[in-house]
């Protein structure tokens, strides 16, 4: 790890010109490029003290072992600079799309004699206008059929044609005149490049001039009385009105715009780019991208736009078509160096293009639509990386890897604490197998031996609990326990906890207040049908907890303190993304593109998601508590087994003891205390149902 002050730049040697930096390690190799309008303040920006950066940008200047710089006149050449050498050196530490699938486009070959139409996909190549890209090439087969009746242009290889034009003799959409059939000569070159142009001219949305022309040649042919000519130029307007309908009408017909929609989380971001000509949507792609560097969705707007533009060649590779630059480019939030981009795109065009956020109307609809694209299009991307086995054993590896495990963590548990200001203290337990979800074996705590917001002392009740509770089964059984049942979930799939507290029965036997202080807390597991808490599965191999050294310290003092010395314990800060180990000073880094840093990432948030979700559920309950939540010692469970067995509160203040200890999990001393607070509260409190907040009525 480099020391950035051994290679500062003296501050007098950096021009305050606009320019384009790049950082190289130690080998040379490019790290990172960036631009700024004054080379200066930016480049100073990063030798600053390293706890004043971001983690990224910190760690990318102590990898870094020199920096460069290269001055330019405009802020407009330093864009185009920084895209050429993103693309020449491809650095670690800058974003970099990738194409969420391959998409083909609608490919007119004008750079040939003659040109012709066909499927392409990969990188664009000068002198042929590109439409689309399509969301399948059999979209852009049935739009040609349809067009090659009126357009009849050259779709056949080079190959064909050759031999075609050798025989003398064309090929069979020649002999049905779906082609013009120019490899024997029945139209000239000129002829055929027109034909070609006119075919690109509609492809581009330049359809009504076009179609008001056949409609006056019909109308015309017919006043002649020349009635074929007449029946084919209304089944030529047919075709062509049917390939328009294969493209939605979302705006007015002039309008032509690109909109770009971003959605992301803390590792990676998704990019959905809708391609609007003639007021239609003529093509969608988009991008994933990984963010080893730390950018905000300005920045991550900004690249898309080099992504996007940086690869065209102006009017000549896709003028008309949807890989050109449009008169509008919406996007969700205004890039930094808005008026370079500005600039920059109205040289690619060759006119003004105006870049902004859509406020109001059918462009911001349209909008929506695209971001939930965006959105969707990163959950599905999420979800194929997460369910890919060989990615799942990649990630388990580099994790066994990097905590020094003896094996791969087959069984991980993750813990997470929420509160709100101190107030409805909960943890949450989740886990993954085999790096997958397992949501029967998810468990939630309720933290009441004290209040406040102390998570440390939150974490190390939570792995108490738990791994007491391990211990006791395993001594039950008289070795390692084995997987129970899986356990009842609510409709989410998620497991229910329930918990025991003193005076509550458990295992047929009565808690007094006098137990030994691990027996007093509630333990939160699942029940069988009789009332009794199921057992927890066999024990994990790795133990995640959600923060730094702190909480995994007193995670490691719990299982200390319980004599468990082969459970691996680590946390991962949400803040810097770093994995911390017990007892060490500084984390362990995993790269950014690591597999098992996306791991451990989805099963961190997965236990924040769930002990969120709980703490919420437990605020709303606050605020409508019935008479049995006056009852000290009473878990949600045995409330709603209470209230099933007796159907009303009402009926239960008249029942007795012995028939309130009839309810499973229900003892003596749990009886008379449900008695004596159901008797103080009087017989006007209403009957509330718990679990739906609803009055109950005999």
């Amino acid at each position: 790890m480099a020391d950035p002050s051994s290679y500062r730049p003296k501050p007098g040697e950096i021009p305050e010109d606009p320019g384009v930096y790049r950082f190289r390690d130690q080998h040379g190799r490019v790290i990172y490029v960036g631009k700024a309008k004054s080379l200066r303040p930016r480049l100073s920006s990063y030798f600053q003290d390293l706890t004043g950066l971001h983690p990224r940008t910190a760690t990318m200047v102590t990898t870094a072992a020199s920096v460069e710089w290269t001055v330019v006149a405009t802020e407009v050449e330093a864009l185009q600079l920084e895209y050429t050498w993103i693309k020449e050196y491809d650095p670690r530490f800058n974003v970099k799309y990738r194409d969420d699938k391959s998409y083909p486009s609608l490919a007119v070959t004008m750079n040939e004699e003659f040109p012709r139409a066909q499927v392409m996909r990969g990188p664009k190549r000068k002198g042929v206008r590109y439409f689309g890209p399509y969301g399948h090439a059999w979209a852009i087969r049935e739009t040609v059929d349809l067009l090659l009746r009126v357009f009849p242009v050259r779709t056949c290889s080079a190959g064909v044609f050759k031999r075609a034009h050798q025989i003398g003799r064309p090929c069979l959409l020649g002999y049905i005149d779906k082609c013009s059939a120019p490899c024997v000569g029945r139209v000239s070159p000129e002829e055929h490049r027109q034909l070609a142009e006119e075919f690109c001219d509609f492809m581009a949305g330049r359809t009504g001039t076009y179609l008001r022309r056949l409609e006056a040649e019909m109308h015309e042919a017919s006043e002649d009385m020349e009635y074929e000519r007449a029946g084919r130029l209304r089944d030529d307007i047919e075709a062509l009105r049917r390939a328009m309908e294969k493209n939605a009408v979302v705006l007015a017909d002039a309008t032509d715009a690109d909109l770009i929609a971003v959605a992301e989380d803390e590792l990676e971001a998704a990019v959905q780019i809708f391609h609007v000509r003639g007021g239609r949507v003529r093509g969608q792609r988009g991008w994933v991208t990984d963010k080893v560097e730390h950018v905000a969705t300005p920045q991550l707007v900004e690249h898309a736009l080099q992504q996007l533009y940086g690869e065209e060649w102006g009017d000549e590779a896709g003028a008309g078509g949807t890989g050109g630059v449009p008169r509008e480019v919406l996007v969700p939030t205004l890039p930094e160096a808005e008026a370079a981009l500005t600039d920059w795109l109205g040289e690619r065009r060759g006119s003004r293009v105006s870049l902004r956020v859509p406020q109001r109307g059918d462009k911001k609809d349209l909008m929506a639509t695209v971001q939930r694209n965006a959105q969707q299009a990163l959950a599905l991307h999420k979800t194929k990386r997460a369910s890919d086995l060989t990615t799942r054993s990649r990630a388990l590896e580099e994790i066994s890897e990097a905590l020094g495990l003896d094996s791969a963590p087959l069984r991980i548990e993750c813990f997470d604490i929420s509160h709100l200001q101190g107030e409805d203290v909960v943890a949450s337990m989740v886990v993954f197998e085999d790096g997958l979800a397992r949501k029967s074996e998810y468990r939630r705590f309720q933290i009441k031996s004290f209040a406040g917001q102390d998570d440390v002392r939150a974490m190390h009740e939570v792995i108490s609990r738990r791994f007491r509770r391990y211990l006791r089964e395993k001594e039950k059984s008289g070795g390692w326990v084995e997987e129970s049942p899986e356990s009842e979930a609510n409709g989410n799939g998620e497991a229910e906890g329930a918990g025991v507290r003193p005076g509550e029965a458990v295992h047929g036997e009565t808690r007094s207040a006098e137990t030994p202080h691990e027996e007093t807390h509630r333990e939160d597991a699942h029940r069988e049908e009789d009332g009794r808490p199921k057992r927890f599965a066999y024990p994990p191999q790795l133990v995640v907890v959600d923060g730094g050294a702190p909480q995994v310290a007193a995670a490691r003092r719990a299982m200390d303190e319980l004599g468990i010395d082969d459970v691996a314990v680590c946390g991962l800060a949400k803040r810097l993304e770093e994995v911390w180990l017990p007892g060490d000073s500084d984390p362990v880094i995993l790269p950014r593109t690591s597999e098992g840093l996306y791991l451990l990432q989805r099963v961190r948030d997965e236990a924040h998601r769930f002990a969120i979700r709980y703490q919420r559920g437990k605020r709303a309950q606050s605020m409508r508590k019935g008479p049995l939540d006056a009852v000290p010692g009473l878990g949600e469970t045995r409330k709603k087994a209470l209230l099933k067995h007796f159907g009303s509160v009402k009926r239960l203040r008249t029942a007795s003891v012995e028939e309130i200890c009839e309810v499973p999990g229900i003892g003596r001393k749990t009886a008379e205390t449900v008695l004596a607070a159901l008797a103080e509260g009087g017989p006007a409190a209403p009957a509330v149902n718990t679990a739906t907040g609803e009055i109950i009525e005999d």
